[in-house]
């Protein structure tokens, strides 16, 4: 069936020649006279901290295809995109690392592309992905969506959308995601003024710039600035004793460092940059607010709020696109995000105790969660238990009646 809205959308955020209303966002410019790009971007060191942590907590994760049956939910070990998914989805890269490079790919450019390689009977056998800045999404005459790939060596390849595995991050259209970087350009191209500031201001010896003054008039300036330079410029020569003759002086004209809030924007772009990605700051080297008691809930709350929104966003794409219809309704994958929300080894094994206590997990669930062999069945290691001296509300009141 076409569809009836074909018209009303907008294939991607890319230039047009009509003027629109929409917003775009683009790599380029800052207002801090900094390009922004990807490649620049991630050479500042708070970004490139946060998507690596993002990037390598859920890549570590443990990843299953699973079937629904009627005892509950099982690994469907046997499935042809089991190992495709958990070991080996192309033979150029592991699991981990076509999770890492999705991630990656997500948080820099907002998208992440992945060529799906097909058999003539229709199986997976195959994940290669695709750079994200080389794919471009539109819609055919019939509002199908199509995928245009540009190679290396400039030719133009075009993919059906059955033949490509899009995970779109946050964006306008459902379709497209727009790249974090991007959106916030500005804030970046502060950290990377401010870095720049930085090593120029040391390179120059760790001192303001400043003024040599001769009460007559100097014959070869050239010679005398760059005398100056070479026994006082570079972090090198910082602090050592500068000697004047023939009645000259050095007058400052920039203004300190200290004044300038420099190490103040620094550690405000660092805070800024974590709040782009939503990672607690700790997690990239900053401890100045990170406590012993607040730093184990924090970990808890990367994982939740920061790590399952990824994590949910890419198992639902991975359902839609990879699994036939008939395999639809049976099978899906899922993150295993048990490890990061265990919290302390007290606080497990208390929580564990009530549900034990209370009849919903026997040891065997337990010891599964903490990676230990089960107890025999012969042992009650599949056995629920209930405390004795629980009984039914009704049976209480019976009780006191008679």
């Amino acid at each position: 069936m076409r569809n009836p809205f074909v018209a009303l959308f907008h294939s991607r955020d890319k230039p047009r020649n009509v003027v629109s209303s929409a917003p775009s966002f683009y790599f380029g410019s800052s207002v801090s006279g900094k390009s922004v790009t990807v490649r620049s971007a991630v050479q500042v060191s708070t970004v490139y901290a946060c998507v690596r942590v993002i990037a390598e907590t859920v890549a570590s994760l443990p990843l299953h295809v699973y079937e629904a049956t009627e005892a509950g939910s099982q690994r469907a070990t046997e499935h042809p995109l089991y190992r495709i998914l958990h070991d080996e989805p192309n033979p150029e890269m592991t699991s981990f690392i076509l999770r890492e490079l999705m991630l990656t790919h997500l948080l820099l450019w907002g998208n992440f592309f992945c060529q799906i390689v097909r058999t003539g009977r229709n199986h997976i056998v195959g994940l290669y992905p695709l750079m994200p800045e080389n794919m471009e999404v539109d819609r055919d005459s019939k509002g199908k969506l199509t995928y245009t790939y540009t190679t290396s060596d400039g030719k133009r390849m075009k993919l059906d959308s059955e033949e490509v595995l899009h995970i779109p991050g946050l964006g306008f259209d459902g379709i497209v995601g727009y790249s974090p970087i991007a959106l916030e350009r500005n804030a970046i191209g502060l950290g990377i003024a401010a870095e720049e500031f930085g090593s120029k201001f040391f390179g120059n010896g760790a001192t303001p710039s400043g003024v040599l003054t001769h009460p007559n008039t100097v014959k070869n300036p050239k010679a005398l600035r760059e005398s100056w330079n070479a026994a006082y410029g570079g972090s090198g020569n910082a602090g050592r004793t500068a000697i004047l003759e023939e009645g000259m002086h050095f007058e400052r004209i920039s203004i300190p460092n200290n004044e300038a809030q420099f190490l103040e924007t620094r550690k405000f772009q660092v805070a800024e940059i974590c709040r782009i990605f939503r990672v607690p700051p700790h997690l990239v080297g900053d401890l100045e607010h990170a406590t012993f008691s607040n730093i184990e809930h924090q970990g808890i709350s990367f994982a939740v709020h920061t790590i399952r929104p990824w994590v949910v966003r890419i198992e639902q794409s991975i359902n839609r696109a990879l699994f036939s219809d008939s395999d639809k309704s049976r099978f899906f994958v899922r993150f295993n995000m048990d490890g990061l929300m265990r919290g302390a080894y007290k606080e497990r094994m208390e929580g564990y105790a009530i549900a034990r206590q209370n009849g919903w997990m026997s040891a065997n669930d337990i010891r599964e969660l903490e990676n230990q062999n089960p107890i025999p069945d012969a042992e009650g290691g599949n056995a629920y238990l209930v405390n004795g001296n629980m009984i039914r509300i009704t049976d209480a009141k019976k009780e006191e009646s008679e």
